[in-house]
């Protein structure tokens, strides 16, 4: 049995100022749902115009999100010939996860 308290402690990379500016640019509606689309696709990816059409997002203001993105993390854009395609990026993810529940209910013997 592995005692996730301490597995989270240990394991968990994400320092404080890094999950809060992920988690500040997620409290962007827009943001927000650009990225749950980026996960619910799928590590594959999707080109950006998919993204548009999907979310009914402006082209500028699609680019200006995705950027905000970029900058902590949370998704990478890759060139196939004149296509750019994103991608959510779930280490990153995972990392937030894990940084959020590193002390769930620490000090309690039981969890619920």
């Amino acid at each position: 049995m592995v005692d996730t308290q301490l597995f989270y402690v240990y394991h968990c990379h994400m320092q404080h100022e890094n999950a809060a500016k992920i988690l500040g640019e997620l409290g962007n509606t827009t943001r927000l749902a650009i990225f749950r689309y980026l996960v619910k696709v799928g590590p594959e990816g999707v080109p950006v115009g998919q993204i548009q059409k999907a979310l009914g997002i402006p082209g500028s203001t699609l680019s200006h999100h995705i950027s905000r993105l970029m900058s902590v993390g949370l998704i990478k854009q890759d060139r196939a010939s004149r296509t750019l395609y994103c991608t959510a990026q779930y280490a990153i993810l995972q990392e937030l996860i894990d940084f959020l529940q590193s002390e769930c209910c620490v000090g309690l013997v039981e969890c619920n």
